[in-house]
């Protein structure tokens, strides 16, 4: 189930949200560019859960170089298309939570729900020793927030019906809903088995169950801005 679009226009330009799709594609250019080094750099600033747990025993390990990638870790991505899969979802869902939000806290939303779908995922993967990156986390806090915010909102999804492709529109609630169960059952999957499939489950559904909590928390935007 593909989103293509949805029906619900934002009130406002979502200027926060088109920044945050700008910085990422900017970082992901830099990251291009980088050959040989993209493995360290990636080492270096991506989330990596053992060196969160065992970091006194890692050799020139600071709390900057531990902790940073907390943040930094939502603005790199591993690849064109986990970039752009991210950066569609967000543009068509970002700009509802930020118009509901405002641009300041629309931040610190996502900054948080970032970080805390980080936090989730070291949590259940203290082992490894594989960077992880990508805005998922934090984008997953935006749906979540959707679902809950614009549950009837209409949303034209591309669907594979056995060969065949249809074009449906479905309520917010049913294709976010379908989305989080998905992240669900394949976080459950990778429990059991010897690997996650370089995919953080976890980190998803931490976002999003924590973008559910924090758009009841945070109030509504008293400002509209042209």
């Amino acid at each position: 189930m593909i989103p293509i679009r949805d029906r619900n226009p934002s009130g406002t330009f979502p200027l926060v949200t088109v920044t945050i799709i700008a910085i990422n594609v900017l970082v992901f250019l830099l990251e291009v560019s980088l050959g040989r080094k993209l493995d360290s750099f990636l080492f270096q600033f991506g989330v990596v859960p053992i060196k969160v747990f065992y970091s006194s025993d890692i050799p020139d390990s600071t709390i900057v170089n531990t902790y940073f990638p907390f943040l930094s870790f939502m603005f790199l991505h591993g690849g064109f298309i986990h970039l752009i899969g991210n950066m569609w979802y967000l543009w068509i869902f970002g700009d509802n939570i930020e118009d509901r939000l405002g641009r300041f806290k629309f931040i610190m939303f996502y900054l948080i729900c970032g970080i805390g779908s980080a936090v989730v995922h070291v949590y259940l993967n203290s082992q490894s020793g594989v960077p992880c990156v990508g805005a998922s986390g934090a984008i997953a806090g935006v749906l979540g927030a959707y679902m809950v915010t614009f549950p009837r909102a209409r949303v034209l999804v591309l669907v594979p019906l056995f060969i065949v492709w249809q074009f449906l529109e479905l309520p917010a609630l049913i294709v976010l809903g379908f989305w989080f169960l998905i992240q669900f059952f394949s976080g459950t999957a990778s429990i059991s088995s010897a690997h996650g499939g370089g995919v953080a489950w976890w980190a998803h559904i931490g976002g999003f169950v924590l973008g559910i909590i924090l758009i009841k928390i945070f109030p509504k935007s008293r400002h509209k801005y042209s």
